[in-house]
């Protein structure tokens, strides 16, 4: 007698161990006929299964003997055994007992299977299995794809925070950077750096190290390559209780904190109030920021300072022959916090056609200096940043990000060995931090978002090789991404409108351009509102390519520092 396998070790298999053979219960006695030939193999695997054996596809390993219903199989010790033996012996496996039993198989097959729904649960439950094996299989396949796409994720900025490190330690003039994880790192300046700045708020000397998070910085600053930095009519349109809450933050001695009187405040904003942005983003290819630190005057930028598309200057700085070597004379924007803005008629003294921007709020005395200038005049919207540098520089910045491909920044203080601001036009003031600013914009700078000069770096060549290159700096910003949207639960279908809250449809071409009816004979004919009436297709190609990539939407900040706290205008042209 032999024995058919009828189960794994200790469940009646036949297990071999020290030259012995074991029977266990399972195991079934059949007759073995001497003379059966090894025809008819296929007709010996059938009696085998219906006998209890099995041929599988899988295999159980170790020692074990096949399973019954196919569990063991050709892959494995016990399968193998199994089906050489029904093989060997053939056409007489059985007792007549035997064959009565897989006669009635037979039959049973012949009549088909049983029903699942109406004859038994056996069909249901092998659905079921199926069923759940499928989702788990899919399930776990999802979390070794997740996991693999998070590491390739950390990966990737991993591999720019080093790029990043590089880059400061060759530009940032004694900087050093320390990686602490994939987005976060520190700035630190050598030991004995000149800390003279004393803040009286925490009465603690100016730190000689500054903490970053660069894939909220990365993300932060490439989304103001996208974004409107000019306050409109859309936006208050749009933002739910523009013109009731927000307007009236705009406007200084209202004499309300809300307007309640909608057409009030519209007669205080209408004179520099646009429809629709004025500008647009890469509107320009190159663009120069020129600041107001007296180590200008240790250079002579004057001439590059004037080769760019555009230029934008802050508050009173003045341009004219006696400084034009040191800071040039081209003037295309000026942007003036509230104080400056008093004084905007001599500001704008020798130009009828640069921008004022005032960075806060309008006032009556504002406009009643406006109706009488040939200038375009407007108001800056955007959020003013609670980290890094401070100031109107930063927010200079912030514009021209907006409009330009490519930022230079002139006359801040970056350079070692400063500690007070100084101004190329006056004395020096105090105020402001010189080693957090110098800090912030060398990670600018290895962010690609800016490109400094300055006195220390004026003799050298300019060569931008050790900046991460584009191709670079938008890996790491897709992976930033990723990462956000991954800890958000953010879909990955938004594409560029990820970060929009509140959204809105205008008609592009509908709406009042800015001005008021009591405006004097200077401004009505001059060419004030000449950025808002610009044909579209007489912007460079580059922008219009732009415009048509984000589907024709303007994205305005709202409040705070938040990524995903934005305000979406589509343009949508009427059928009419």
């Amino acid at each position: 007698m032999v024995f058919v396998d009828g189960g794994k070790e200790g469940d009646g298999g036949e297990e071999k161990g020290g030259g012995r053979r074991r029977r266990g219960k399972g195991r079934r006695p059949v007759e073995v006929r001497k003379g059966a030939t090894t025809g008819g193999a296929a007709e010996a695997r059938e009696r085998v299964a219906a006998a209890g054996g099995g041929e599988g596809k899988g295999g159980d390993g170790g020692r074990s003997a096949g399973r019954v219903g196919g569990e063991g199989g050709v892959g494995t010790w016990g399968g193998r055994w199994s089906w050489w033996r029904g093989c060997e012996f053939g056409g007489s496996l059985f007792s007549e007992r035997e064959r009565e039993r897989e006669r009635e198989r037979v039959r049973d097959d012949e009549e088909g299977p049983e029903d699942p729904v109406a004859g038994g649960g056996g069909g249901l439950a092998l659905v079921f299995t199926l069923v759940v094996l499928s989702i788990q299989s899919s399930f776990f396949t999802r979390i070794r794809k997740s996991d693999r796409d998070s590491l390739e994720v950390h990966q990737t900025l991993l591999d720019f925070q080093s790029r990043l490190q590089q880059c400061v330690a060759s530009r940032g003039l004694g900087l050093r950077a320390e990686i602490i994880d994939h987005c976060k790192l520190v700035l630190k300046f050598p030991e004995g750096t000149n800390s003279t700045w004393y803040n009286e708020q925490f009465k603690i000397f100016e730190p000689l190290e500054y903490r970053y998070d660069v894939c909220e910085a990365i993300l932060l600053w490439e989304q103001y390559r996208n974004m409107t930095t000019v306050l409109t009519r859309e936006y208050l349109d749009v933002r739910p209780d523009g013109w009731l809450e927000y307007a009236a933050k705009r406007i200084a001695q209202l004499g309300a904190d809300k307007c309640y009187n909608r057409s009030l405040c519209e007669e205080h904003l209408n004179l520099i109030l646009p429809a629709k942005p004025p500008f647009h983003p890469r509107q320009f290819r190159t663009c120069a920021v020129v600041g107001n630190s007296g180590d200008l005057l240790k250079t002579e930028f004057g001439q590059e300072i004037d080769e760019h598309d555009a230029v934008f200057r802050d508050n009173e700085a003045p341009v004219n022959e006696k400084y034009a070597k040191h800071v040039g004379l081209k003037r295309d924007f000026r942007l003036v916090v509230r104080g400056a803005a008093r004084n905007m008629v001599a500001i704008l003294n020798g130009s009828s056609d640069e921008v004022l921007i005032i960075k806060s709020v309008t006032h009556r005395d504002f406009n009643a200096m406006i109706k009488e200038l040939p200038n375009p005049v407007y108001l800056f919207q955007g959020i003013v940043l609670r980290r890094g540098a401070k100031g109107t520089g930063m927010k200079s910045i912030e514009l021209a990000l907006s409009m330009c491909d490519i930022v230079d920044i002139y006359g801040f203080t970056v350079d070692p060995g400063y500690t007070e601001w100084t101004r190329y036009f006056s004395a020096p003031r105090k105020g402001h931090n010189p080693l957090q600013g110098r800090a912030y914009y060398q990670l600018l700078e290895c962010l690609g978002v800016i490109r400094i000069h300055s006195p220390m770096r004026a003799q050298r060549k300019q060569d931008w090789s050790d900046v991460p290159s584009k191709e670079v700096i938008a890996g790491a910003h897709a992976a930033a991404l990723r990462l956000k949207k991954t800890g958000t639960g953010q879909p990955d279908d938004l594409g560029p409108y990820t970060n929009c809250r509140i959204w809105g449809e205008v008609d592009p071409d509908s709406g009042p351009v800015s001005g008021s009816p009591d405006m004097g004979e200077i401004r009505r004919n001059s060419n004030y509102k000449k950025w808002e009436v610009l044909p579209f297709d007489s912007l460079r190609r580059e922008a219009r390519e732009q415009y048509a990539q984000m589907g024709g939407v303007s994205l305005y900040k709202m409040d705070g520092n938040k990524l995903d706290d934005l305000v979406c205008v589509r343009h949508l042209r009427s059928s009419s």
